[in-house]
């Protein structure tokens, strides 16, 4: 049996009650199981299509009410959209979040550049990186986390070419004919 706690301030907690007593079958009490899990808005899955993913970041992003209002009804893209180092601030470039619906005149511009929450070691660090050839800034997703807060997860990444692509779908395919095989002789 599965409950659902709803609290204003947080994310949706699930409390799993197994149905099963355990006292019986092991001599043990009946276990509570606590989930968090974060609430994923928008992923960019042509970015791993596109690029080698180096290294991944966690930054924080700066925004107005009505674009947390809107991201929380999950009207945010990550299409097109990328990260860029300006005057040592991280701005996040081309993310689409739709207009709020029940916004009045103070309603944000879909297309503006967001700032990136990130420490300074990091900026320097992602600075330094950015200037080798080939290397960008691309969000691979936008989610809340834990205490209810958006975060972007960025990734340092260099594009494929195209022959790269073919490698990869080559071995996916190859990947799911050996899960089927698996499969039907189970």
């Amino acid at each position: 049996m599965s409950y659902t706690l709803l609290a204003t301030r947080y994310l949706p907690t699930s409390i799993t009650l197994d149905s099963t007593p355990r006292s019986d079958i092991m001599g043990e009490p009946e276990v509570f199981r606590l989930e968090r899990a974060s609430k994923t808005i928008a992923a960019n899955r042509a970015a791993r299509h596109e690029y080698f993913i180096l290294e991944t970041y966690e930054a924080g992003i700066a925004l107005t009410g009505t674009e947390v209002k809107s991201l929380r009804l999950g009207k945010g893209n990550l299409k097109e959209s990328y990260a860029q180092i300006k005057n040592g601030e991280a701005f996040l470039q081309n993310c689409h979040i739709s207009p709020y619906d029940f916004g009045n005149r103070f309603n944000h511009e879909p297309l503006r550049p967001r700032k990136l929450l990130l420490h300074k070691e990091e900026i320097r660090r992602l600075i330094g990186k950015t200037k080798e050839k080939g290397l960008t800034l691309v969000p691979l997703s936008l989610y809340f986390d834990e205490k209810n807060r958006v975060k972007v997860e960025l990734a340092l990444a260099k594009g494929k070419k195209l022959y790269d692509k073919r490698d990869d779908l080559a071995k996916k395919d190859a990947q799911r004919d050996v899960e089927r095989a698996l499969r039907g002789k189970e």
